[in-house]
């Protein structure tokens, strides 16, 4: 396992990272003892950094990744986001109800001070709400976090968050369906070291291949309740594709799968092929899980042609659907 600089956190963190949303819940059932199996196999694979939320599960991913702090020893990286238990408009993102939300969430870790806070997904006019950013300053200069970031909906979400000086970390969609950040946002983030953290980097298990035409997921799951926006973002599931067109494109993937590898390991190592990025945050739910993400990070360059051959795939199947909305 490689490590990248974390932007101006200076954070050496793994390429592969750990999402914690699926373990904390609207992913199906989970089972908190596999939960933790999962996290210690990704350790155990040389994983370092793991992304959560106090909203995953109402505090359950943050607890487990608490009890995962608890039982090892290695120098572990932990991100959070705050910013959804309240409704979403800008007035809710006070310097008190922001403190209040990570108090939440460094008692929910067992941490003094948390590695990184990241808001999460605010609406629009927060982004021009100099008072936020302030906000967050504040709670950096406090030492409740060492270092505070933002989870974006939309690229030009994300354009503009890095005008503040205080950012030091975006995290945003981008993967073999989602494609439009390595156009311009990742030159603008190396240029004021921000540091990258990519979610979603296989659409919702979309990129994995696993699934089909008949494939149905709970109730409970976002692949089935979200799949228009219903809940939140409809870029956060499937990243946004239309389901049956997106199998048809990953049927089409499915030649450029290294010897040896999976289609999934391949979206992973595509999105490392663009050094722009921090590090890559798929979910995982059980142990095996853990270990093949972090196997894609053994895998060798993509050969030149391969990444021609998703570039193409992109540009004439997906990119009418979701380039210029996210």
């Amino acid at each position: 396992m490689k490590s990248r600089r974390l932007g101006k956190t200076g954070r050496e963190v793994s390429e592969i990272g750990f999402g914690a949303w699926a373990i904390g819940g609207s992913w199906g059932d989970t089972d908190d003892a596999e939960s933790a199996a999962a996290m210690n196999a990704a350790v155990d694979a040389g994983v370092t950094f793991f992304d959560t939320a106090d909203v995953y599960g109402d505090g359950r991913s943050e607890r487990l990744i608490s009890r995962l702090l608890r039982e090892r020893s290695e120098a572990l990286v932990v991100a959070t986001k705050f910013g959804r238990r309240a409704p979403q408009e800008v007035e809710s993102y006070t310097y008190e109800n922001l403190r209040g939300w990570l108090d939440r969430s460094r008692e929910n870790l067992g941490v003094d001070t948390v590695d990184l806070v990241q808001l999460h997904c605010p609406p629009w006019d927060a982004y021009y709400t100099p008072s936020v950013f302030e906000a967050c300053d504040r709670l950096v200069e406090e030492g409740f976090a060492q270092a505070y970031g933002v989870s974006v909906e939309k690229l030009e979400e994300a354009l503009k968050a890095i005008e503040y000086p205080g950012v030091a970390t975006v995290q945003i969609i981008f993967n073999i369906f989602r494609q439009r950040p390595a156009e311009l946002f990742f030159r603008e983030a190396k240029a004021r070291d921000i540091g990258v953290i990519v979610r979603v980097p296989l659409a919702s298990g979309l990129l994995t291949g696993k699934f089909g035409p008949d494939s149905t997921f709970a109730a409970d799951d976002h692949r089935a309740f979200n799949r228009h926006g219903e809940q939140f973002d409809a870029g956060e599931t499937f990243s946004g594709v239309d389901f049956e067109q997106g199998l048809e494109v990953v049927d089409q993937l499915r030649a450029l799968v290294p010897e040896g590898a999976t289609l999934a390991q391949l979206a992973l190592r595509w999105i490392l092929e663009f050094d722009g990025v921090s590090t890559v945050i798929p979910g995982a739910k059980t142990p095996e899980q853990a270990r093949a993400n972090a196997a894609a990070a053994e895998l060798p360059p993509l050969p030149e042609e391969t990444l021609r051959t998703i570039a193409a795939l992109y540009r004439e199947r997906i990119a009418q659907q979701v380039h210029q909305r996210w």
